[in-house]
């Protein structure tokens, strides 16, 4: 009898004990990145808040990390893989990989990462009444693209010709292209659309748009951001991008979003979802802080000087 109530006793100990409350409670986040720019920011920094909220790795969470190495291709067949698992929550960082968690699953809750235009894409109905499963926030990269015209324009004032790259698997390059034109017919430059993807030979393009006259180039973010900054680089060809990590990849200058405060904004969405909220309910986000950063290694390499005052603008310069 001592022997089976001691036995009893443990077991209620065990059953009691913090850890084994914590393995009962774990829950899953499915993430999900196209992989343009590297997820290795969004992913550290989405930890980074988790950790801050309570949330930790294998205690009372697990995260299922898909990426499609910039192949847009395989966005689907990830998501439907994380669908499968049954993850919590599916956590899809920028548009193309929006698309594919949509179109993957209308039951399990989507939280957008940093997505582009959420109405406009088809994402949600609204900002303030997303309706369905899919909630998040958006860095207001449409906006954000006409802002980075009007910096072009400030860095080289006699600019008359300027290019653009963009995603054509991305669907999200259609908006960021209207918005580009439209800014561009109110600075009176002339732009030309070059329709890429990851993969594509990126000195060539570059290449063919200084002999059609660009001064400058303006790069989506969800291209191969790396390869473009270094293929501007060769061609001596002033590249912006309405994204931090470009600069960070050897671009001359983006104005952006604060990605951190994006990313971060993700994870207490996340959080709120986690305990009970529904997608449907809560409003989508919009950035509101933003940064200029310039990479003046970048422009001395092209031989482009850079006026004072930008440079003390700048809430970041990388020498």
């Amino acid at each position: 009898m001592h022997r089976l109530l001691t036995a009893g006793a443990c077991l209620l100990v065990m059953l009691a004990s913090p850890l084994a409350v914590a393995q009962d409670a774990i829950r899953t986040i499915g993430i999900l990145a196209l992989g343009n720019p590297n997820p290795a920011q969004f992913i550290s920094e989405f930890k980074g808040e988790l950790a801050e909220l309570g949330y930790v790795e294998g205690r009372n969470v697990k995260l299922e990390i898909r990426s499609a190495e910039g192949q847009a291709a395989r966005l689907g067949p990830l998501a439907r893989e994380l669908v499968s698992q049954k993850v919590d929550v599916l956590v899809p960082y920028q548009t193309p990989a929006v698309t594919a968690a949509k179109a993957a699953t209308r039951e399990i809750p989507i939280v957008m990462a940093s997505v582009a235009d959420p109405v406009g894409s088809g994402f949600v109905n609204s900002l303030a009444n997303p309706g369905g499963n899919i909630t998040g926030i958006s860095g207001a990269t449409a906006e954000l693209a006409a802002k980075n015209m009007e910096l072009i324009k400030e860095v080289i004032p006699s600019v008359r010709r300027v290019a653009m790259l963009a995603n054509e698997p991305d669907p999200f390059h259609t908006t960021m292209v209207a918005s580009v034109q439209r800014a561009a017919t109110q600075l009176n430059i002339e732009t030309k659309i070059v329709l890429a993807r990851s993969g594509d030979d990126f000195d060539r393009h570059l290449a063919n748009v200084k002999a059609w006259g660009a001064e400058a180039v303006l790069v989506q973010p969800s291209l191969p951001l790396k390869q473009v900054a270094d293929s501007a680089a060769k061609s001596k060809m002033p590249a912006f991008c309405p994204n931090t990590s470009f600069t960070q990849a050897g671009g001359l200058m983006a104005y952006s979003a604060d990605l951190t405060s994006v990313y971060r904004q993700a994870a207490t969405i996340v959080d709120k979802v986690l305990k009970g909220r529904k997608p449907a309910e809560l409003p989508v986000q919009i950035s509101t802080k933003f940064l200029l950063i310039v990479n003046a290694k970048a422009a001395s390499a092209i031989g482009l000087k850079l006026s004072p005052l930008l440079l003390t603008r700048a809430d970041e310069v990388i020498e």
